[in-house]
């Protein structure tokens, strides 16, 4: 899941090399952080939160063929 919120992420900003996504097991939960650079912020996020919304669909489809609870945090 890392890689695919990796991949995405670097294909929407504007600097690439500046993101960084961390994945850490919280109980059965697994939860990704990415961060990017402040002016790519509203690129991620995007108008009324529609990118996040969509990136987080994303890796939750992903998610349940291997059966894992997954969640995505944009954090700066």
């Amino acid at each position: 899941m890392k890689e695919l919120v990796e991949y995405i992420a670097k294909a929407l900003v504007e600097h690439p090399e500046e993101v960084s996504v961390t994945e850490r097991k919280e109980g059965d939960e697994t939860v990704i952080e990415l961060r990017v650079a402040a002016s790519d912020m509203g690129k991620v996020i995007g108008r009324q939160g529609r990118i996040a919304k969509a990136l987080r669909a994303v890796v939750k489809a992903a998610s349940t063929k291997t059966d894992e609870k997954v969640s995505v945090d944009i954090v700066q």
